[in-house]
This record gives C-alpha cells, structure tokens and sequence, in this order.
C-alpha cells in the first residue's frame, strides 16, 4: 500500500546507524528492506544505478591497477602515476552507473521493460516504480556520461588519444548493449561485449592510464575475470529465458536453449582457475594469485546450482526473486575476483620468485 503524506507525517525519522544499515542493505540487493516504501535520495539512486554490482567494475580496475603497480615495483618496466590510476578507476564505476541507467532507458522505450517483465519484479525500475520520469532518467544519463567524457579529457591529455579509444569502445557496447539499431543483447552479442568490457578494456586499459604502456600479456592477463563477469550475464540471462524467448530478445542462452546455456557457464566458471594458475607457472603473474584455488568449495556448490533447473519457488526470506542463477553466479564471482585481487596485492607486497621462471 502507498504511503500517504499523514502516514510520512508521524514516519520518525531514521537515525544515522538506520540510515548506514539501509544503505548496506540496498548497495548488497538492489532492493529496499522490507517494509520500507518511500527511499531516502541515496538509497533510491544505490537502486536506480544498481549499485549492487559495481563491485565487479572495481575489481576489474584494481585487477589492471595492481598488475601495474606490480610491473613497476618487480621488474621496473613501467612507472605508475597513481593519481591517474585513481581517476580511471572512478571513470569505470561512473560508466558502470551510465550503463544500467541506459539499459533501463532503451529496454522502456524499446517495449522490454514491463510491469510484468522479469526486470521490474526482482528489484524497482526507476521509471515503472514512479521514482522518477523518463526525462529525469535520461538527464541522469547524461549527467553521468558529462563526468566520464572530463575524466576522458583529462586522462587523454596525460596519455595520448589511445584513451578516446579504450573509452568509445566501451562506451560503444554500453549505449548499443540495448539501444537500436544494433542492440548487441538482441543478437546474441550482449554476453560477448560484457566479456571485452570488463577484461580487456577495463583492466588492459587502466594499466595502459597508469603506465602509459600496454604490453601484450596484460591482455591476456586480462581474460579470467572477464570470464568470471560473463558468468553472471550469463546467470542472469539463463533466469530470464522464457520472458526473453517471449518478446523476441535472442541472447546467448535464449540461442543455446537452458540446458546448453547452464553447461556453457558452467564452463566459463571452471576455466577462470587454470588460466589463473596457468599464467602464474609461465611466470606472467606472480604466484600468490594460486589463492584463487581457495574459491574451489564455492565453485563446486554453484556448479551443484546450475546442475539443475530453477526451483519452482523461492526459498524463504529469498531476495531477487524470480532471478535465481544469476546470484549463484554473482557470489561466486565476487568470491573468486575478490581472492585474485588478494593474490595480486602480495605479489606486490610479498613477491615470490618461482625457479626456473
């Protein structure tokens, strides 16, 4: 039931520690807590930028942040400017923000997004829960995209013109991601694209701002977490197949079929871990990063998630419901993006020389 101006008029109001736990609440499910009606300015925009994941746009950034300090500190073949480093790691999670503001945008204008669409029952939509208009979504967009395009300026001024490009292409696969006419997503193209962003151009391209190089094993360096990335679309998608077959929307595992599209990101999921250690024994990263074989029990039970098909009903006190794999997918790659990062800070802080290498 909507909260009516008498009902906010005796509404106490919520003490700071109340505020902080919302918050929390709200950047961990993109959803308010229960009971709760009327969000407060950050909680609604923590929501409306889907803030919940921008933890894997940070990640990719301090993946490509801290190969590049390790290069300069472990064999002096670049420098690291860490104020440029920092600035495009804050342009990452901005572009993030613009991102899933655009896909909400276009998915509206485009028909997808509903009242009975997947995307408006596991969290609000911005402009269907009436938390703001069209207009004031697409001002927020543009906001957002003003920001980047200064950091873009400043960064292109301090490297050179390769910038523009790390930045337009992304830029590029953001916008068309859902706009017409490309709408990669469309076309089976959506889960290909979230694997270059958030790999190569993210973590290639911030060692390239931080350094002013780009050698070729940061490209390759670049690749698992992108993997662990597309997992999570992949998740997502998986949960949204039978909506997505409806209204014409042919991603990945509306092309693949659901059984196909679980054994794929399962897949995916499974090779993060040898190529981890794998560029670890050839000597491209440090060893330390083997942590990531501590991720292996999490690994096992959302391969035992994605072995079967989605319950016919949530689990109690479940959030995000009807999306089911994607959180399996998500947690995983939190766990396991989280432990590389770890495992490239002591390479950094601890450095360990394999023989032979």
């Amino acid at each position: 039931m909507a909260t009516t101006s008498s009902d906010a008029a005796v509404t106490p109001p919520l003490t700071l520690g109340q505020r902080l736990a919302t918050w929390r609440y709200v950047f961990n499910t993109a959803n308010l807590p229960e009971g709760m009606t009327r969000p407060d300015w950050v909680s609604k925009w923590l929501v409306i930028t889907r803030a919940a994941v921008f933890s894997m746009t940070a990640t990719s950034g301090l993946i490509g942040a801290l190969l590049a300090i390790g290069a300069s500190r472990l064999t002096g073949e670049v420098s690291v400017d860490y104020g440029l480093l920092l600035l495009a790691v804050v342009g990452l999670v901005v572009a993030h923000a613009a991102n899933n503001m655009i896909n909400d945008y276009f998915d509206l204008e485009g028909g997808i997004d509903t009242d009975d669409y997947v995307r408006a029952l596991y969290a609000p939509h911005p402009i269907l829960s009436g938390w703001v208009t069209k207009r004031q979504l697409g001002v927020a967009i543009l906001l957002v995209n003003a920001i980047d395009v200064a950091i873009m300026l400043a960064l292109t001024a301090a490297r050179g013109p390769l910038v523009i490009a790390f930045a337009l292409a992304g830029l590029f696969v953001s916008v068309f991601y859902v706009a017409p006419p490309i709408r990669l997503k469309h076309r089976g193209l959506g889960e290909p694209g979230v694997f270059v962003v958030w790999g190569p151009l993210m973590v290639a391209g911030t060692f390239f701002v931080a350094t002013g190089a780009l050698p070729a094993w940061v490209w390759i360096a670049s690749l698992p977490y992108a993997i662990l990335v597309t997992t999570v679309l992949f998740g997502k998608h998986i949960d949204k197949i039978d909506a997505d077959s409806r209204k014409g929307v042919r991603t990945l595992p509306v092309i693949l079929g659901e059984r196909r599209a679980r054994l794929v990101a399962q897949g995916l999921m499974i090779a993060f871990y040898p190529i981890v250690v794998g560029a670890a024994v050839i000597g491209w990263i440090g060893p330390w990063v083997a942590l990531v074989l501590l991720g292996l029990p999490r690994l096992v039970s959302t391969l035992r998630q994605f072995s079967t098909p989605r319950p016919d009903s949530p689990p109690h006190s479940y959030v995000g419901w009807p999306l089911w794999f994607v959180g399996g997918a998500f947690v995983h790659t939190r766990r396991a993006g989280g432990l590389l990062v770890l495992g490239l800070l002591l390479n950094v802080l601890l450095p360990v020389h394999l023989p032979g290498i």
